[in-house]
């Protein structure tokens, strides 16, 4: 393979958000004397806030609305209307302040001392300066679905990033843990790589745990996708 950028999903395939969200819920229902299946609630949460994200055409909001809004509906749909204000705008906050997943960002230094290397993703910009910051990741670009105005998985989500790194899109190998992504920057031209992520979704497993046998690359973790690219 002739790479030369990577383009990193960051949402799932960087950031453990399961861990970070469940535990804000459980710490803010607990709170309130509500016992529930945080981990369900957690991932109903997630589902319904790729659903409203994902393909959107300059849409009049971002992720962190989405965010925002879907935690209500999905307080309301699992009776917990106990959760003030306050306590669900800590919820939301959260998303600012979620760690990466381990060896991620020595993985990350030894992949940006030979590649070009972007996040890629349906969140926020200010979303990914807060978390890369936290986690001390150095990201040569932050391409966030937000700027293009058209969000993955449109083909022009794609093809955009590809001409803003000023290279062809077979030279630009997509990382990330879902097949979804993976497929359709494979459909506009990239190179792909699947990084597994059991716990991405927490005991349950993740919804596509198995890759695509079209992926160039499939790897267990970081480390081993660094060294797999020669880092």
């Amino acid at each position: 393979m002739d790479i030369k950028a990577l383009a990193f999903d960051t949402g799932g395939t960087i950031l453990d958000w399961h861990a970070g969200i469940c535990t804000a819920l459980a710490a803010a229902g607990g709170a309130r004397g509500l016992a529930a299946d945080w981990h369900a609630v957690t991932n109903d949460y997630r589902r319904r806030s790729l659903q409203a994200i994902v393909g959107q055409v300059h849409p009049a909001f971002n992720f962190d609305d989405v965010h925002r809004r879907v935690l209500d509906e999905v307080i309301a749909h699992f009776g917990l209307d106990a959760l003030t204000e306050a306590d669900r705008d800590a919820i939301w906050r959260t998303w600012h302040a979620l760690d990466a997943w381990p060896g991620f960002a020595d993985a990350l230094a030894r992949l940006r001392s030979r590649f070009i290397v972007a996040s890629f993703t349906l969140l926020t910009p200010r979303l990914v300066v807060d978390v890369s910051r936290r986690n001390g990741l150095a990201w040569d670009a932050v391409i966030s679905c937000e700027m293009i105005g058209h969000y993955k998985t449109r083909p022009e989500a794609y093809l955009t990033a590809a001409r803003w790194l000023q290279l062809p899109p077979a030279q630009i190998l997509m990382v990330a843990c879902h097949n979804f992504d993976l497929d359709a920057a494979r459909a506009c031209g990239y190179k792909t790589a699947f990084v597994r992520r059991p716990a991405e979704w927490g005991p349950g497993g993740p919804p596509d745990p198995v890759p695509n046998p079209a992926n160039e690359v499939i790897v267990d973790d970081f480390d081993a996708l660094a060294r797999a690219l020669g880092a």
